[in-house]
């Protein structure tokens, strides 16, 4: 029989993740040798959407190399040597921690040719580093493809963009518009292309212009193909022995519940909530500081405090805040999940919103808990060990009283369009028939009436978004699974819920569960995949709208 394109980009994404697993274990590999190759021909095959024109033989996918950097460390397409490492203590020594910025993961520059970088969120984030940088591997010898001749010979254009990156990187001006000349000659793309692409680096904070990268990442692939300088990935023993055990996990969950024993508050009943560490803190106490009553006023001031507006709310929100039950918990396990506690006993204001009133008996008040965003498996991780009972130093043991838990996420919807809700009433988990039906309650009806698109059905716990194609996901979406997105973390914080609720027994059975996601990108539709851009000031009003109706259904 034929295999269906799906059926082979399916295939493809097993292989990667079971040769990047085989890889990991054995502790090193060179990207461009033969046990790399297997990462290369797969990847190559399955063609994700956010890599745009990776498997094209010259031209180099400038969007997707922009979505890359901005998670790798700044400088790291200069390094032959990448080292993944756990957190060892290079956080107490003189190296300075170099942190990506849209990925939170602390990074070293140990000397010209090597990176090291730190691990600490499980086996989901080693996966996504390592796909983007086998991304990285093959943009770069389009550029070594596209700057020789077949005897090796250096091409005019990387002579001349050397030239102009040497000026950079000793501060002397340069024409812009004759180096972007030079590139683009280098990278395969037209001159008004590489233009708009050279000044979307300078405008992206923490990345080395597009000039630098570019001959960097030749340059290293010159060294390996002419002077037999290979490069190599390893991984630490440390971190191969720590993946999987739940070390930063449960270093992470132990603080925060000694901080609510600390704080008296470990017996008392405790809502959880992942998502983002602002949309509750301005909806409960801009309603309680402010006045605040209806969704639309709320909203105005979030954009406001979005877009850093002249006398916006923000400062005046959390020193409210601060004075009102409102406990922050900084990270300093690894798992840089960061929390935020709300103490309903000691707000002055007896309603989180209009209508949602609380118990007049302090004891009964209850705790919010709201928890950053986890990556991937680690949500599992930092689940399971939160929901644990809290083992005091006398040997006393506390269950926690966990009343609901609340999954607010951003996701790839196929169904609809950036900005979009999506409520799931089932997570499936991508490449198996594992699946996690529940009762969620939200529903479709809750959000309606808002000028957002709502659908309602199973979402996918994808591997991870950055290797999802076009067949893959038009397959879920169309077949008798009727997808209606994707995201990385539901079914992990699922299985965390069902195995502390019905199986350990660790927190009551009927603990309410409430699931909505936010469309951060449509990977089906061209111009709209991760790699075209954050979703801005789109992205507020679905945050807060889920926000809204989370407090709106355990309160009222």
């Amino acid at each position: 029989m034929n295999r269906t394109r799906a059926q082979e980009s399916r295939a493809a994404i097993e292989k990667l993740y079971i040769t990047m697993r085989h890889l990991f274990m054995r502790g090193s590999y060179k990207p461009m040798g033969v046990s790399g190759e297997s990462l290369v021909d797969s990847l190559l095959v399955l063609s994700p959407e956010i890599y745009g024109l990776l498997a094209q033989d010259e031209k180099i996918e400038l969007d997707g190399l922009l979505y890359v950097m901005e998670r790798l460390p700044m400088g790291i397409e200069e390094c032959r040597y990448i080292r993944l490492i756990s957190r060892e203590g290079y956080e107490n020594s003189n190296f300075p921690a170099i942190v990506p910025a849209k990925r939170r993961r602390n990074c070293y520059r140990v000397d010209e040719d090597q990176m090291y970088v730190e691990m600490t969120r499980g086996r989901s984030d080693i996966y996504d580093i390592l796909t983007h940088l086998t991304f990285l591997y093959i943009e770069s010898e389009k550029i070594r493809s596209n700057s020789t001749d077949p005897k090796g010979r250096i091409d005019l254009n990387w002579e001349m963009l050397e030239k102009i990156v040497v000026k950079e990187e000793s501060g002397e001006e340069f024409d812009k518009e004759v180096a972007c000349s030079y590139l683009s000659h280098v990278i395969g793309r037209t001159f008004k292309e590489t233009h708009e692409a050279v000044q979307k680096f300078e405008v992206s904070p923490h990345t080395n212009s597009l000039f630098r990268i570019v001959y960097h990442l030749g340059k290293l692939a010159m060294d390996e193909a002419f002077e037999g300088r290979d490069r190599e990935i390893s991984f630490s023993s440390t971190l191969r022995m720590r993946v999987g055990h739940h070390v930063y996990g449960e270093l992470w969950a132990n603080k925060i519940k000694a901080v609510l024993f600390d704080h008296g508050l470990i017996e008392r009943p405790l809502h959880i909530v992942s998502a983002n560490l602002h949309s509750f803190l301005n909806t409960i106490y801009g309603h309680q500081a402010l006045g605040l009553h209806s969704f639309e006023e709320i909203e105005k001031v979030a954009l406001d405090i979005s877009v850093g507006a002249k006398n916006n709310k923000a400062k005046e929100i959390y020193n409210f805040a601060q004075k009102n039950g409102f406990i922050e918990v900084f990270d300093d396990s690894g798992t840089n999940i960061h929390v935020q506690l709300f103490d309903t006993a000691a707000m002055t204001a007896n309603t989180l919103l209009p209508g949602c009133i609380l118990p007049e008996d302090p004891n009964k008040r209850p705790v919010i808990l709201v928890m950053d965003y986890a990556f991937g498996e680690q949500a599992y991780e930092c689940f399971d060990e939160l929901l644990k009972p809290y083992e005091s130093e006398d040997g006393k043991s506390f269950p926690l009283n966990v009343l609901s838990a609340s999954i607010m996420g951003k996701a790839g919807i196929l169904t609809g369009k950036k900005g979009d809700i999506m409520i799931p009433d089932s997570h499936v988990f991508e490449g198996t028939a594992d699946n996690y039906p529940f009762k969620n309650e939200l529903n479709k009806k809750d959000f309606e009436g808002h000028g957002l698109g709502v659908f309602q059905g199973t979402m996918f716990t994808v591997l991870g978004t950055s290797l999802q194609n076009k067949d893959v996901l038009s397959y879920l979406m169309e077949s008798s699974w009727k997808a209606i997105g994707l995201e990385m973390e539901g079914a992990h914080y699922q299985k965390a819920i069902q195995s502390e609720s019905r199986i350990r027994q660790s927190i009551r059975k009927n603990v309410k569960v409430l699931y909505a996601y936010y469309a951060s990108d449509n990977p089906l539709e061209t111009g709209s995949t991760l790699a075209s851009g954050a979703l801005g000031m789109d992205g507020v009003k679905p945050t807060y709208l889920i926000t809204y109706k989370i407090l709106q259904k355990l309160f009222i």
